[in-house]
């Protein structure tokens, strides 16, 4: 099978699902957008946007500390990025965004206290020029405050009005579990949604979490579909990373390089570089196909720090693995269900 295909080329057919047991439709990709403002300027960030959602994903994930690496000096920055290209768009596009990381250097500018959360809702609204928000996600756990009070200051943001629904990201499946028993027994909103790190070099969800995520009904929006680019298969040599790809191009770098660049991981990619080549499509598309095709997820998070690199992520709306492909594929990457879950 060929799918060799250039941007022109590709016809997306309706490719929406619910987000969980909710009523909300989603794209069946989502477009992460951590990059703009560091890796990739606004022109550029605004081409993204619009060859995504030319495509059908109309699903977009950002978060109020991004751009990724940096910092409270930069945080906000993806947020007016977005909020100055969604004008006239709104209607347009399922917007999620997140709060956790610290947006200025005083201490109750970040975690999931009742403060923080109030404070960067209102913060993200007046950054996104939108009067709400579709999906609100804790961005990590906070070990400071009670899940009771984050879970209590969202069910009261929801109705107000500036939430729509609820979610969680970096959350292990104990605490997911924990965090919806208490909203159920109290009778606030449940996290409705998941957004774990997941691909063919990390797959640990698969151990509770997907079991969870199905069993309970909640949306899985997997992170890190393409392992940061190593599933791109054009770092050639762990020697030293390729300029500018996230693996040497913030200060988020290290943070990949310690999750993803290790040789057996590199070996890992030259034989799934082998059986993409053979099915006539990219390792890209190969991977982000492999995460959709999982039960229990809802729409991966593919990214871009230039517009044509969204051409192979695009493609696997359009790209169906087969039983026997999926098997091999599960064969080759199974020393990637060890590890330690996440905290």
């Amino acid at each position: 099978m060929r799918l060799c295909v250039s941007e022109e080329e590709i016809v997306v057919t309706d490719q929406t699902t619910r987000l969980g047991n909710t009523g909300l439709k989603v794209s069946r990709l989502c477009l992460g957008t951590m990059t703009f403002g560091l890796q990739s300027d606004e022109e550029e960030a605004v081409k993204i946007l619009d060859r995504a959602l030319d495509h059908g994903v109309y699903f977009i994930d950002t978060a109020d500390v991004y751009p990724l690496g940096g910092g409270v000096r930069l945080a906000g920055t993806t947020e007016e990025i977005i909020g100055r290209w969604l004008k006239g768009k709104r209607d347009k596009v399922i917007l999620a965004t997140k709060c956790f990381g610290a947006t200025a250097k005083e201490p109750f500018h970040r975690g999931n206290s009742r403060k923080h959360i109030f404070d960067a809702v209102d913060a993200s609204l007046k950054r996104l020029g939108t009067d709400y928000i579709d999906l609100y996600q804790l961005h990590r756990y906070d070990p400071e405050t009670p899940i009771e009070e984050s879970l209590g200051a969202l069910d009261d943001l929801v109705h107000l009005g500036k939430v729509r629904y609820v979610g969680c990201s970096n959350y292990p499946a104990f605490r997911l579990a924990t965090a919806n028993a208490l909203a159920e027994g109290k009778g606030l909103t449940r996290f409705a949604s998941v957004q774990p790190r997941y691909n063919l070099l990390y797959r640990i969800i698969e151990r509770d979490l997907l079991e969870l995520a199905v069993d309970e009904g909640i949306g899985v929006i997997p992170y890190n579909p393409i392992a940061g680019g190593l599933l791109s298969g054009k770092h050639l040599s762990i020697d030293a990373p390729t300029e500018g790809t996230r693996f040497n191009s913030s200060p988020a770098s290290e943070l990949y390089r310690e999750r993803y660049w290790h040789e057996e991981m590199f070996a890992t990619v030259e034989k799934l570089k082998t059986v993409a080549k053979r099915e006539g499509v990219s390792l890209v598309t190969l991977s982000i196909a492999w995460v959709m095709r999982q039960t229990g997820i809802t729409a991966p998070i593919i990214g871009a720090s230039k517009v044509e690199q969204l051409t192979d992520s695009l493609a696997a709306l359009e790209y169906q693995l087969s039983d026997e492909l999926e098997t091999e594929l599960r064969a080759l990457t199974e020393q990637y269900l060890a590890g330690p879950s996440l905290v």
